[in-house]
């Protein structure tokens, strides 16, 4: 089998219910649509859902793998990921959150490391922190992605974010801009955003693509972008989470 070197994508936000972990869970599904091998790490740490949104049962953890790691107890990589289907694995969260302060970031170089070559895509959903886990898997990534809603809140927070990643010298990001969650509310326009941000938007996720009772599906454990007959109820919002998935891909990075 041959050596992979996977492409490493961190999804983050700058607030909390923005529809982040749901936009790393579309992505997995169009990367695992296209037979790409994928892998979802958790850093959420303390809050992380991710095996729990897919009903995975949880063998083990980030945690268990950090604990191993730490006791030259590490044997192989299979042994503390979750699979989902043939293509998506999911290194979950702390089962216990008590234990996400002993998630030293030193351990996420070295776990990356280890999963890098065996995945096409290693998609990483975090908190909205800047903590030093999230910085280092920042530095590890090929992109990272802002999630964020159209809301005053939001906007004011991205345009910190953008500052702060202008002093850190950060160019390889994009913004997402989600409006599948408020189909009801009156927006700031792509101009007032742009405004208030200091930076154009990247891509949107249009309100079209508002999933009505979507609580059912996440409590079946599904992924939207692998349910077909909502892909084609809601083609155009499927369409422009492909072409993010795929200019991901493609777009040249920019540390």
């Amino acid at each position: 089998m041959a050596v992979k070197n996977a492409k490493i994508f961190t999804v983050t936000s700058v607030n909390g219910g923005t529809g982040k972990s749901t936009t790393v869970l579309n992505l997995a599904g169009i990367y695992a649509n296209k037979e790409m091998k994928t892998l979802i790490i958790d850093l959420d740490l303390c809050c992380g859902t991710i095996a729990y949104d897919l009903n995975l049962t949880i063998n083990s953890d980030v945690f268990k793998l950090v604990e191993d790691l730490n006791n030259n107890k590490f044997k192989s990589i299979n042994n503390y990921v979750s699979k989902y289907n043939d293509y998506i694995d999911v290194l979950p969260a702390c089962k216990d959150p008590r234990y996400a302060s002993k998630i030293k970031s030193k351990y996420i170089n070295i776990l990356l490391e280890k999963y890098k070559h065996a995945y096409d895509i290693i998609l990483i959903d975090t908190s909205n922190e800047l903590n030093e886990v999230n910085l280092v898997a920042f530095d590890n990534s090929d992109k990272l992605v802002y999630v964020m809603k159209n809301q005053s809140s939001d906007l004011k927070n991205m345009r910190t974010m953008v500052s702060i990643l202008k002093d850190m010298e950060r160019n390889n990001y994009i913004v997402i801009l989600n409006e599948s969650m408020d189909t009801n509310k009156t927006f700031f326009s792509l101009g007032d955003i742009k405004n208030i941000v200091k930076r154009n938007v990247d891509y949107t996720i249009p309100s079209s693509f508002y999933i009505k009772n979507i609580d059912k599906y996440v409590l079946n454990g599904e992924i939207i972008t692998l349910n077909n007959s909502l892909c084609k109820k809601h083609n155009k919002g499927y369409k422009k989470l492909e072409q993010i998935a795929e200019n991901l891909i493609k777009e040249k990075v920019s540390k």
